[in-house]
Formats: structure tokens, C-alpha cells, sequence
């Protein structure tokens, strides 16, 4: 084939993957605020600052084979025990565990529900599904658990997330399989000590097929965490513990994508994606600095976002209220 019909063609799926992780980040938006403004309230600006790194890592960076679970989840079984055959984890979203598949891990579980609206934007789940959001008996919790789509673990306290994916890249590696962890992690979980302890195992066992994903957000819900408890210079600390480290836009899909192309090199990789917690939402920039958890005074703010909504992502049906106000 011509030299430079290949290139052509290289260029276009490129252009290909861009474009739709770029539509697949701006699909998440309009569904996170719609879930929002359906159910009085969520976890509103964390969809605005990891739309992007979502929709890099599931378009991609990440190998997963096709979802084996049921387009509409089932209602929660209830916990593993002995006398519980019928327990469920919701790793199946994610395609089959597989030698040479990747395994992803959501360690701040209050993303919860930007995993979710993800799954339905690739067709990994029914926009059905995620109507019985929040609801009693469903497995689409706002704080996710091991049971819920996209789940295969339950990592909440935060901080406890990247330690089990540690464990699960170690045995991995014993076993030699080529498979790789993918983790996503907010910015808060350094302050957590755990995490410093499991990235000191990680680099001192080398294990290089692990790659930890980062929404550098600087809240909390206390407020900014430079105001809180201070993290930087994070890149200067993960590399002190041994971390390869890349620091990039977290909006934009190329940068994102990058470090995941990397050969390994023996060490953990970090990529450390700093985000604004209002992008492509401007109407919550009078809610700064307070973004943790975006719920509405009143009928009348509700109203107001449901307008913002139809302006913003035009041709986009509005859910009615699933409850009386306020919920």
C-alpha cells in the first residue's frame, strides 16, 4: 500500500478516537446533569472535571473485550457470604476477565455515577438502567459498591481503591498474565496515608503493569484542599516514592492518552490530570468554591438548570421529576 495512504489512514482513526472521546466526555455532561437535576442533587462537578479522563480511558486507553452483563442491571442479590450463591460484582460491564484484557478499578466512589452515564454513552448499559438510579433495591448506588455496574470492588473508605488493585497487579504479574490495571483516583485520596503505603509496595515490587489515572480537581468536600489539607507538589512526591509521572490537562484526550502508550519502564505510572470543576458548565461557577455536592435551594434554581440543560445540550429530552420537591 502507498506510504502515504497509510498515513492518511493512521490520521483518520486518530482524528476517529479523538472525536469520539470528545463526544463521549460531552454525552456524560448532559447525563450526569440530567440525573441531577432529575433527583434533586449529585455529584455534578466531578462529572465536569473527569468527563474526559472517562471517556480517554473507555475509548482508548484501556483494552476491555464487550460488556457480558445484562443491559438493565439487577436489583442488589445482597453481600457475598457462604449462604449467598448469588452474589454479584458489576466487573462484568466492563467485558470478561482475561490473561491479556485490562481490569479497571474505581477507587473514589463518589464518581460513581459519572462511571455509570460512561457504560450508557458506549452502550455498556441501558439509559434505562440508569433511571433506577439511587433507588431502592437497585444496584446503580449513588456511592458505588462491588455489586454496581462498572464496580469490581467496593474502595470506599477513599484511599483503600488503589491498595486492592495493587494486589490484584501483583498477582497478575505472578501469574504473567498481560493484562493491566487502570485505576481512577481523585486528588484527596493523598491525603490518605494508605495510599503512600501501597505506592511504596508498588514501586518496590516494580510493577509497571499498573497505571493510575488522577482527577486533580483541588476540592473536597470541605471546600479547595489547598485551604484544607495541601497535596503539591504531588508530582514531586509520587516521583520521590518511585512513580513514573506525567502532569497533563485533564480536558484534553491526546495528552491523556499519551502516558498509557509509554513502553513500561518498572515503575508504577502516575498521570496526574488537572482539571477545572466547571468545564463545560459554566452555570455552576457561582457555586464555587463549594462544588462537592450540587443539590437546588429550590423549584425555581431546578428550573433554572433544567433551561440550562435544553440551551446547552439542545435536543435532549428533560426527565421529569421523579419525586415532589425537594426529593
Amino acid at each position: 500500500m502507498d506510504t502515504n495512504l497509510n498515513k492518511a489512514i493512521s490520521q483518520q482513526e486518530v482524528v476517529h478516537w479523538q472525536d469520539k472521546a470528545r463526544r463521549v466526555a460531552r454525552g456524560i455532561r448532559q447525563r450526569a446533569l440530567e440525573l441531577t437535576i432529575k433527583n434533586n442533587g449529585g455529584y455534578l462537578s466531578q462529572a465536569c472535571s473527569s468527563a474526559e479522563i472517562f471517556a480517554a480511558l473507555y475509548t482508548k486507553i484501556m483494552k476491555l473485550g464487550p460488556s457480558q452483563a445484562p443491559m438493565t442491571p439487577p436489583p442488589f442479590p445482597g453481600v457475598p457470604s457462604a449462604n449467598n450463591p448469588n452474589s454479584i460484582t458489576g466487573v462484568d460491564y466492563n467485558g470478561p476477565k482475561s490473561p491479556d484484557l485490562d481490569r479497571f478499578f474505581l477507587s473514589s466512589v463518589q464518581y460513581a455515577m459519572v462511571l455509570y452515564v460512561t457504560l450508557v454513552e458506549l452502550g455498556r448499559m441501558s439509559p434505562e438502567g440508569l433511571a433506577m438510579f439511587n433507588t431502592d433495591g437497585s444496584t446503580i448506588e449513588m456511592i458505588g459498591a462491588e455489586h454496581s455496574p462498572g464496580h469490581e470492588i467496593t474502595s470506599g473508605s477513599l484511599g483503600q481503591g488503589l491498595s486492592q488493585a495493587a494486589g490484584i497487579a501483583l498477582g497478575r504479574c505472578l501469574k504473567g498474565e498481560k493484562g493491566r490495571q487502570w485505576v481512577f483516583m481523585s486528588d484527596g485520596e493523598f491525603q490518605s496515608g494508605q495510599t503512600w503505603e501501597t505506592l511504596q509496595t508498588l514501586s518496590f515490587h516494580k510493577l509497571d503493569n499498573i497505571g493510575i489515572y488522577v482527577d486533580v480537581n483541588g476540592q473536597q468536600c470541605d471546600g479547595q484542599m489547598e485551604n484544607v489539607m495541601n497535596i503539591e507538589p504531588l508530582q514531586a512526591k509520587l516521583e520521590t516514592f518511585g512513580a513514573r509521572v506525567y502532569r497533563v490537562n485533564g480536558h484534553d484526550v491526546e495528552a491523556l492518552a499519551y502516558p498509557a502508550d509509554l513502553s513500561p519502564n518498572g515503575c508504577p505510572l502516575f498521570v496526574l490530570a488537572y482539571t477545572n470543576t466547571t468545564e463545560g458548565m459554566d452555570i455552576l461557577e457561582e457555586r464555587k468554591p463549594r462544588l462537592h455536592y450540587v443539590r437546588f435551594k429550590d423549584e425555581a434554581e431546578r428550573e433554572r438548570y433544567r433551561t440550562y440543560l435544553t440551551h446547552t445540550f439542545p435536543h435532549t429530552p428533560v426527565s421529569p421529576s421523579s419525586s415532589p420537591f425537594p426529593g
